[in-house]
C-alpha cells in the first residue's frame, strides 16, 4: 500500500490491527483509533483538524481502557503501545497511613502460617486505628501477645475464619467463652476457598471434610456464655463423581488483604522468601484493595520475569516494613553431639517403641506427609539406603533436618512452626498449591495422630466439643484422598485406661472410613473399610487377648500374626 506524505516531526510505522482497532505508532505519541479505512485514515492525517480528532479518540480509548483496568497492551509485530502511563500500585512510608481507610466490619484477609511470614507491621497499625469488627482471614491467629492474637486481646476481631487455634491461649478461651465467632475450616480447603475468590470461581467441590461436621453442619461458630451452642456451621450440598462423594464449598473474598512479602519493585512485582509464602500468595488475588509490606523495594528489572511470584495487577499498596521482630515459634535446633542424652522414662520408651517401627512404613522414592510429633520424629529413622521425599503442608517438598543454632531462619519452618532445613532438590510453594498435590493423591503416605479411631477407620483428632479446640489444621484435607496411605501413631490408650480405639468414634471425626493401619505400642492392626480390624503385629511378651482387654472393639487376628516389628 502507498503511504501519503505525513507531518515530518512524526515517524510512522505501518498500521497494525489489534483486536479491532488500527493503531499507527509514532515516536511523539501512540495514536488509537476504531478501525476504519485505512485510505481515508490518510487522507485526514494531512491536515491538523484531522490530527486533533485523532488525538480526542485516544483520550477517549485510554478512558475506556482504565474503566477495563487494562492499563496496557503487549507488543504486537514489534510495536510497543500502553494505554495508561498510572501505575497500579501506591507506595506509602508509613503502613498506618496504608491501613487508615479500613473500616470497621471489614472482611481482612491476612497472610501467614504461625508467625511465619505475617504482616507484622499492617497488623501494629490496625492497632493504631482502633478499628472494630473485623472478620479475619487467617490460617491461625498468631500467639498469645504478636500477630493477630495482639488484635484479639484488644477485642478488635468479631470473627475468625481459620484452620488452626493452635498455642494462642486467649483465641481458645474467646472462642469457647462465647465472645469471639470462629469458622474452622480445614486448611486446604481455606487455601482453595481463597485461591477460587482470586479466580473469580464461585464455589467448588472436593472430599474434605465428608461425613464430618463440616458437611453435616451443626459445628460450633459461637458458643453461649452457658455453653450451648449459639450459632452453628450450615450443612453442606453433597454431590457425588465417579463414586465418591464431594461437598461444595464457597470462594472466599475480602475487602482487604494483609500481605507479607520480601521484596517489591518499583512496577509492584513481589516475591516472597521461602515458607513465608504459605497463604500470602493466594490471598494477594483474593481481595478488592491489597497491601502488601515488603523488607527492601527494588528497581524494575531486578527480577527476571519468571521469578514474580505476583503481578502488579494484584497489588494495590506497598509499604516497606520500618523493622521486623520475625519472632519464631518454635526454635528447634539439632543436638550438640556434646550433649549428654538424658535418662529415658517409660513414656519414652513407649514413644520410640510406636517411632520404630512406624519409620518402616518408608519407602524408597515415596512422597510423604507427616504430623506432629511420633509422625516426624519416625522421620529420623529413616533407612540410609532409601530416599524418602518429605511434603510440609506449609510449603515445602524435601523437608530437612533441624538447622544447627547459627543455621536457624525465621522464613524457614514445618507446619509444626519448628525451624528446619531443606535439601538438595527442595521446592518452596504456596498453600494452595501444596493443597493441591495433597487432595490430587500425589502423596504417598500420611502419618498421623489420633484422639480415636473407629474400626473401620473414622478418625477423630481436631476437637473435644466444650472443652477442647484446636482445629483440624490439614488433617482433614490429609486423610481425604483417595490415593494416600493413611497411617495413624499413637498410644494404645488414654489417660486411666480409656479406650482410643473403638467401635465408633464419639469424637467429632476429622475423616470417615480414611485410616488404613494403626501402630502402638502395642499392636499394630490393618483396616478394611468393610470388614474391620485385624490384628497383624504385637509386641513381644503381648497376646492377642491381651490387646483385646485393652481395645474398645473387636477385631480378627491375622494368620501370619508376628512380633512387632522395629528398625
Amino acid at each position: 500500500m502507498n503511504l501519503d506524505p505525513i507531518p515530518s516531526y512524526c515517524a510512522f510505522s505501518p498500521p497494525v490491527r489489534n483486536e479491532g482497532w488500527l493503531v499507527h505508532t509514532y515516536t511523539a505519541r501512540i495514536i488509537i483509533v476504531p478501525w476504519v479505512d485505512p485510505g481515508l485514515i490518510l487522507q485526514h492525517l494531512q491536515n491538523m483538524a484531522a490530527l486533533k480528532a485523532l488525538c480526542r479518540a485516544e483520550n477517549l480509548f485510554s478512558s475506556v481502557a482504565r474503566r477495563t483496568k487494562f492499563n496496557s497492551l503487549s507488543k504486537t509485530c514489534g510495536c510497543y503501545f500502553s494505554t495508561s502511563s498510572q501505575q497500579n500500585s501506591q507506595f506509602y512510608s508509613d503502613p498506618t497511613e496504608a491501613v487508615k481507610d479500613i473500616p470497621s466490619g471489614a472482611t481482612v484477609l491476612v497472610g501467614g502460617f504461625g508467625l511465619c511470614g505475617i504482616p507484622e507491621n499492617l497488623i501494629n497499625s490496625l492497632l493504631k486505628t482502633g478499628v472494630k469488627g473485623l472478620t479475619a482471614v487467617s490460617n491461625n491467629a498468631g500467639v498469645d501477645n504478636f500477630g493477630l492474637g495482639l488484635l484479639l486481646q484488644t477485642k478488635q476481631i468479631k470473627r475468625m475464619i481459620s484452620s488452626y487455634v493452635g498455642e494462642n491461649a486467649e483465641f481458645e478461651r474467646q472462642y469457647l467463652a462465647g465472645e469471639l465467632e470462629v469458622e474452622l475450616t480445614p486448611q486446604g480447603t481455606l487455601a482453595e476457598r481463597i485461591r477460587a475468590g482470586g479466580a473469580g470461581i464461585p464455589a467448588f467441590f472436593t472430599a474434605t471434610g465428608y461425613g464430618t461436621l463440616i458437611q453435616e453442619g451443626g459445628s460450633p461458630i459461637k458458643y453461649n456464655k452457658d455453653g450451648s451452642i449459639a450459632t452453628a456451621s450450615e450443612k453442606r450440598e453433597v454431590q457425588e463423581f465417579n463414586g465418591r462423594h464431594y461437598i461444595m464449598e464457597k470462594a472466599i473474598t475480602g475487602d482487604f488483604a494483609l500481605i507479607k512479602a520480601w521484596k517489591a519493585d518499583k512496577a509492584g512485582n513481589i516475591v516472597f522468601r521461602k515458607t513465608a509464602r504459605n497463604f500470602n500468595q493466594p490471598m494477594c488475588k483474593a481481595a478488592k484493595t491489597t497491601i502488601v509490606e515488603v523488607e527492601e523495594v527494588v528497581d524494575v528489572g531486578t527480577f527476571a520475569e519468571e521469578d514474580i511470584h505476583i503481578p502488579s495487577i494484584y497489588v494495590h499498596r506497598i509499604v516497606q516494613g520500618g523493622s521486623y521482630e520475625k519472632r519464631i515459634e518454635k526454635r528447634t535446633v539439632k543436638k550438640s553431639q556434646e550433649d549428654k542424652p538424658k535418662p529415658k522414662k517409660d513414656s519414652d520408651i513407649v514413644r520410640e517403641r510406636i517411632i520404630r517401627r512406624a519409620a518402616l512404613e518408608f519407602e524408597d522414592g515415596m512422597y510423604a506427609n507427616l504430623g506432629i510429633g511420633i509422625p516426624m520424629l519416625a522421620s529420623n529413622f529413616i533407612k540410609p539406603d532409601i530416599t524418602v521425599h518429605l511434603q510440609s503442608e506449609n510449603g515445602i517438598l524435601g523437608l530437612g533436618p533441624y538447622p544447627t543454632e547459627d543455621a536457624v531462619d525465621a522464613d524457614l519452618i514445618n507446619a509444626g512452626k519448628e525451624t528446619v532445613t531443606v535439601l538438595p532438590g527442595a521446592a518452596y510453594f504456596s498453600s494452595d498449591e501444596s493443597f493441591a498435590m495433597i487432595r490430587g493423591g500425589h502423596i504417598n503416605l500420611t502419618m498421623l495422630g489420633a484422639m480415636q479411631v473407629s474400626k473401620y477407620g473414622d478418625l477423630a483428632n481436631w476437637m473435644i466439643p466444650g472443652k477442647m479446640v484446636k482445629g483440624m489444621g490439614g488433617a482433614m484435607d490429609l486423610v481425604a484422598s483417595a490415593g494416600t496411605k493413611v497411617v495413624v501413631t499413637m498410644e494404645h490408650s488414654a489417660k486411666g485406661g480409656k479406650h482410643k480405639i473403638l467401635d465408633k468414634c464419639s469424637l467429632p471425626l476429622t475423616g470417615k472410613q480414611c485410616v488404613d493401619r494403626i501402630i502402638t505400642e502395642k499392636a499394630v492392626f490393618d483396616i478394611d473399610k468393610t470388614k474391620g480390624l485385624t490384628l497383624i503385629e504385637v509386641y513381644e511378651g503381648l497376646t492377642p487377648e491381651d490387646i483385646k482387654a485393652c481395645t474398645g472393639t473387636d477385631f480378627e487376628v491375622s494368620p501370619n500374626l508376628r512380633p512387632m516389628q522395629q528398625i
